[in-house]
């Protein structure tokens, strides 16, 4: 069985057992919910990251690590000029007039290429010209630092209120197109979704008010991604657990 089908199979196929299984399996489930309607790469830009990143651990294509840089390329822009500056509030500030630009000519070249914007990047276009504006206007670090919160609680709040309001939760809507799980998983799934979203957005606070701006940078490309990366390995070996519960006979 291919281990990546079209939409409406079951595109999870449990590897087998190898140094790089434990990637594959984050890279099998996270391709699945990308194959939905709705890309997974727009939940958060860490979360697309740590796709990318699994990506390259698992061997991928050429195309999987274009796209991880040209998804990367503003954040490492933001890192890399902070990092030039000695003086670390003038830093932060140039720091964020370089990823508002970057961010911009991401979607124009997004645009020029395909002629259509993934929702992610016009999500994050928002939230940087909106969070990163009021930073440079007020010459105030605090709301570039809280943008990464307010993401991360937000799609909490999308997630959790998807599982009230909506015949389906926003996790099982991705997913369910590929994967056949029981409804005590879907739902268990999209609270553990909830919780990631709400302990990523604490972990960044955290750090904002207990550390200086070096280390909340930091944070902001490494742990994020560390966080991210785990998160999905975890909900892999979940995911396979349970679709192997599936499709073995009884015993």
């Amino acid at each position: 069985m291919r281990a990546f089908g079209a939409v409406g199979q079951n595109c999870f196929t449990p590897p087998k057992p190898g140094a790089a299984a434990v990637y594959r399996i984050a890279l099998q489930v996270s391709s699945c919910t990308r194959m939905s309607p709705v890309s997974h790469s727009t939940l958060v830009n860490s979360e697309m990251w740590g796709h990318g990143l699994l990506d390259l651990l698992a061997g991928s294509s050429g195309r999987g690590r274009m796209k991880l840089l040209f998804d990367f390329f503003p954040v490492v822009l933001f890192f890399i000029t902070f990092k030039m500056h000695d003086d670390t509030n003038q830093g932060i500030l140039v720091a964020t007039a370089v990823i508002i630009v970057a961010t911009i000519v991401q979607v124009a070249i997004s645009w020029m290429m395909s002629r259509k914007v993934e929702k992610m990047h016009i999500i994050t276009l928002v939230l940087v010209v909106t969070f990163g504006g009021i930073t440079l206007l007020l010459e105030d670090e605090i709301f570039i630092k809280w943008k990464p919160t307010v993401v991360n609680w937000l799609f909490a709040l999308a997630f959790l209120g998807s599982e009230y309001i909506s015949k389906k939760s926003f996790i099982r809507r991705l997913m369910e197109g590929n994967i056949n799980l029981p409804e005590p998983v879907w739902k268990r799934l999209n609270l553990a979704w909830v919780g990631f979203f709400l302990v990523a957005g604490a972990l960044n606070l955290y750090v904002v008010y207990n550390f200086d701006t070096d280390t909340w940078v930091n944070f902001k490309l490494f742990g994020l991604l560390a966080l991210t990366v785990v998160f999905m390995v975890l909900q892999g070996l979940y995911l396979m657990r349970h679709v192997q519960d599936e499709e073995s006979p009884e015993q």
